[in-house]
């Protein structure tokens, strides 16, 4: 970090005029690290982290899933209705959508009641929204502790901010501003991460909901095919 370079009026230096002092922002940051600031700034900086991790992996991993492959569902119908179930199976398994693991294990299970069948669908397809939404429940969780943690540093801030008056013979700006720069940067910190993580989490919902609805789509095409009398 480096100081901002002052412009002097007519030969004098502006900081000398207006009384105002160019304050690094590393200088910043260290004193907001009063009392136990120091613990909170490094909770929310280990929790924008993870938060910023499980939103691109799980932006990734989502986006890969919602890629259907092309005349998916056409080629099985074909296979099927040329007995080839094997066929079918196989081109399921080697698909990473998650349409196509719901149908592979609907069509393991060919030949037994539709109610079985039907079951199958349903549950695979939980297990599958279940591994869709893993570790998303972290960005809503952090979207209300980041807050609540900045509120506490702004509490610790305050306090230390009493402490010192208290232990202070005279009220000099220097000698309370410790405490309120922890009070304000653990402030700024902490919605930093539960906006961001916010937002995440809906991003990702709205994903996850697309994706939901392909699944959905599938099964009933699927199981409309299997009604459908065969010619």
């Amino acid at each position: 970090m480096f100081h901002l370079l002052q412009i002097a009026p007519e030969g004098g230096d502006k900081a000398a005029a207006t009384g105002v002092k160019e304050v690094p922002i590393w200088d910043i940051l260290q004193e907001s690290n009063a009392g136990i600031g120091w613990l909170v700034n490094l909770l929310l900086v280990l929790m924008f982290g993870y938060v910023v991790f499980v939103f691109v992996e799980r932006y990734l991993a989502i986006r890969r899933a919602s890629k259907a492959e092309a005349d998916f569902m056409s080629k099985i119908k074909d296979y099927l209705k040329d007995g080839k179930v094997d066929q079918a199976k196989d081109l399921c398994s080697r698909s990473t959508s998650p349409s196509a693991r719901i149908l592979e294990k609907a069509i393991e299970r060919l030949g037994k009641p539709m109610e079985t069948i039907t079951a199958a669908i349903e549950n695979t397809g939980k297990l599958e929204v279940l591994r869709l939404e893993q570790r998303t429940s972290f960005l809503a969780t952090a979207s209300g502790a980041g807050p609540m943690l900045g509120f506490l540093g702004t509490v610790v801030g305050m306090v230390v901010v009493f402490i010192d008056l208290e232990n202070s013979a005279t009220l000099e700006l220097k000698v309370i501003a410790p405490g309120i720069m922890t009070a304000m940067i653990t402030t700024v910190a902490g919605l930093i991460v539960g906006i961001v993580a916010f937002m995440g989490h809906n991003f990702l919902q709205s994903m996850i909901g697309k994706v939901v609805y392909q699944m959905e789509n599938t099964a009933l095409e699927f199981t409309d095919f299997l009604h459908t009398p065969s010619k």
